[in-house]
């Protein structure tokens, strides 16, 4: 069976067929195939917001140097269960080096807002692929306050920093 043929019968993971396979594996089998799962679907996502920042990046009006990084801040929503803390649907800055540009916040005043009207905000102006992308990435690998996701355009490389 070639890799294509796996990745097929994968792709369906409900099929009776497959439903009988993972079935017969043993616990300790089905908790590393859940953990390669889980590492693919990081990468995916992943690929998927670089992807996303790159066709926003290639869209930009001007004759200056092409963006080589784009970040994005944390922000903090609440959930049925309390705060949590996710990735900006926004990008908090593109630049033309490698060098992490002045993330801080310019003002210092917050203000809150209804859970619905950022919703509206996110669902009217963001990119919906690379939200949902973030928001998984969060779920898979929850940032902290104070961390930074680097996208680097040339390599497609996403990696979360601390500032």
């Amino acid at each position: 069976m070639k890799h294509e043929e796996l990745a097929a019968l994968l792709a369906e993971p409900t099929t009776p067929l497959m439903r009988a396979a993972l079935r017969g594996l043993p616990p300790k089998t089905l908790e590393t195939l859940a953990t390669v799962a889980d590492q693919a679907a990081e990468q995916g996502w992943r690929q998927v917001v670089a992807d996303r920042v790159r066709a926003f990046a290639d869209e930009q009006p001007g004759d200056g140097p092409q963006a080589v990084t784009a970040y994005f801040t944390t922000t903090e929503q609440r959930t049925g269960s309390g705060m949590s803390v996710g990735w900006s649907p926004f990008i908090a800055a593109l630049a033309p080096t490698e060098e992490m540009p002045d993330l801080r916040h310019t003002e210092t005043t917050t203000r809150m807002v209804p859970v619905d009207e950022a919703a509206r905000a996110e669902e009217d102006f963001a990119d919906p692929k690379l939200s949902e992308a973030l928001h998984r990435l969060a779920a898979l690998d929850p940032p902290e306050h104070a961390d930074v996701l680097l996208v680097h355009l040339p390599t497609s490389r996403v990696t979360r920093v601390k500032p």
